[in-house]
């Protein structure tokens, strides 16, 4: 099956020691619901451990979530290590994000911010329309 032809693939990853799963869980419903394979790789992830997933999955997406305020480190770290292995993995993240961290993960290539709250409708637009304009550019 062609690339755009498929379903989009997601893959939703607890980094760090961050033990409040029940969001990526919920947005692992969401996203089931709108029509996306969602792989869901649990809590305690390191960011090797959520990048060769991703990877040796060939998601299109990888969402990361914690409210450990340790976004800065891991959001970055995994987002740095796709580029290096040649992946245009989409990266979104969602928690309690700092302002002061935004600059610095969106400039990293986190695309999408989304702390509690968010409506699920504003995620799913933004993941459909990164994975669209990723696809369009394949081909």
């Amino acid at each position: 099956m062609d690339k755009s032809d498929r379903k989009i693939r997601v893959l939703v990853a607890k980094p760090g020691t961050d033990s409040h799963y029940r969001g990526a869980e919920l947005l692992c419903q969401i996203l089931r619901n709108a029509g996306m394979e969602v792989i869901y790789t649990g809590r305690y992830q390191t960011s090797d451990m959520i990048v060769n997933t991703a990877i040796a999955e060939d998601v299109d997406v990888v969402c990361l979530s914690s409210l450990a305020w340790s976004q800065e480190k891991y959001y970055i770290e995994v987002a740095n290590m796709l580029k290096d292995k040649g992946s245009d993995t989409c990266v979104v993240g969602g928690g309690i994000i700092s302002k002061k961290a935004i600059p610095k993960l969106k400039e990293a290539g986190v695309t999408g911010l989304y702390g509690p709250g968010t409506p699920n409708d504003v995620i799913i637009k933004h993941i459909t329309e990164r994975v669209k304009k990723e696809r369009w550019h394949e081909n």
